[in-house]
């Protein structure tokens, strides 16, 4: 039999026997390398092409794996075939899978897109941040190009601020390239993002495949409110700087005060970000998540200066990621010192019964940081709000506030309440 006599059932059974025993195991079983071009996209995972096809060949009747020395492994061979088969295959350049936290936000950091006279285009913002509050409230990552069509075509068209047209195709095309992004049930290559506008639009009617984010993005986007956050704030800074984001993060169902909560952490997602415990070779302390949070505040703070009082007071993003921190900082204990119990209960998703609190209300003048924000148990919370002594607790706390705000900035030789840029 030939390499070409491999069908989708046989190149399906090696990716399932690579899921059993692990890649390491896998490529030793069968005498590969790992692959340092291309890779197989299987429902969001990445599998060595070049072994998957080689292993996947002793699947038919009667033959044996082939070897690494007995076929090449370029475009003209095991890429090809995959290709031919309906599978996806992608460049070891665009694959997130292997990639930390911070190189997955730098990906959406370093982002290409085309420029107007008033600023860079809008495609590929408006199209990450649908997905990425898609993620937040946990809907299905793959979605089928109709619906993708549908509604970033939609949100262009309301929020296409510097003359951007209805082609949902270029985002998704140029986010799938620079591997924030995958297509699946479509045969052969992607085509690029620039270049004749119809070929986008005629591929996509074809192939009609389902996408979205890319599996580690999506499952980074879904848990961490941390990373959430800080890729909103990327994005809104890089390409809103002159134009008001809010309305398309409220469309999106970003701008929400749940929108720097941690969800539960899969498997596949413990590390820098997570809620839970990290990952021995991705530890990242306390103390420096305490500081990567105030300084989302310290940017979202700034970059919102000079709007009008109502959107600068009241902004969702910031005082979600300034709620985040001080829960953080407060390590599930009530932050008053004058505590007379907090209660032994816990939520029903197992959080401490606390309530973080502006010592000093927006409205008073207050600032919408962690070093004039202070967890509270219940009983502590209804004596700064309501008792008789409230007026000599609030000037306790605010003391308090200060004094661990800078304590936990301490291992990082900051100062408490210090902003960004000054």
């Amino acid at each position: 039999m030939a390499l070409s006599d491999i069908g989708r059932a046989e190149v399906l059974r090696a990716v399932g026997e690579f899921d059993r025993i692990g890649r390491g195991a896998f490529l030793r079983r069968y005498g590969f390398q790992a692959s340092r071009a291309y890779l197989l996209e299987v429902e969001g995972r990445y599998y060595d092409s070049k072994a998957v096809v080689g292993a996947a060949h002793g699947y038919l009747p009667g033959q044996v794996p082939l070897t690494a020395a007995e076929f090449s492994g370029g475009r003209d061979h095991a890429v090809k075939l995959l290709g031919a088969l309906g599978f996806q295959v992608v460049s070891q350049e665009t694959v997130a899978d292997t990639a930390s936290p911070d190189e997955l936000i730098g990906r959406v950091a370093r982002l290409r897109v085309a420029h107007t006279e008033t600023g860079p285009r809008l495609y590929q913002p408006i199209t990450l941040l649908w997905a990425v509050g898609r993620a937040l409230r946990g809907e299905p990552r793959g979605v089928s190009w109709d619906e993708t069509s549908g509604a970033v075509g939609g949100l262009l068209e309301e929020f296409g601020l510097r003359g951007e047209r209805a082609r949902p195709g270029y985002p998704v095309l140029a986010l799938y390239h620079a591997g924030l992004w995958t297509l699946q049930g479509h045969e052969g290559p992607v085509p690029l993002a620039h270049g004749d506008a119809a070929v986008p639009r005629r591929w996509f009617a074809a192939q009609r495949p389902v996408g979205g984010l890319a599996q580690p993005l999506y499952d980074l986007m879904r848990t961490s409110g941390q990373a959430r956050v800080e890729v909103i704030q990327t994005l809104t800074e890089r390409f809103f700087e002159d134009l008001d984001e809010v309305p398309l993060l409220r469309a999106v169902g970003l701008y929400d005060e749940s929108v720097a909560d941690d969800r539960h952490a899969s498997a596949h997602t413990a590390g820098a970000f997570s809620s839970g415990a990290p990952s021995s070779g991705d530890l990242v302390t306390a103390a420096a998540r305490y500081e990567r949070l105030c300084t989302l505040v310290e940017r979202r703070e700034e970059s919102r200066r000079g709007r009008r009082r109502e959107s600068v007071s009241r902004d969702p993003i910031r005082s979600s990621s300034a709620r985040r921190a001080v829960l953080l900082r407060s390590a599930g204990q009530c932050e008053n010192p004058a505590c007379g119990g907090q209660p032994d209960d816990v939520t029903d998703s197992g959080d401490p019964l606390l309530e973080v609190d502006h010592v000093v209300e927006i409205a008073g003048e207050g600032r919408d940081h962690p070093s004039q924000m202070i967890a509270l148990c219940p009983n502590c919370h209804a004596v700064k709000t309501r008792g008789r002594s409230r007026h000599e607790v609030r000037a306790t706390l605010l003391e308090v506030a200060r004094e661990l705000h800078e304590r936990a900035y301490a291992p990082r030789g900051r100062k408490a309440g210090d902003r960004v840029g000054g």
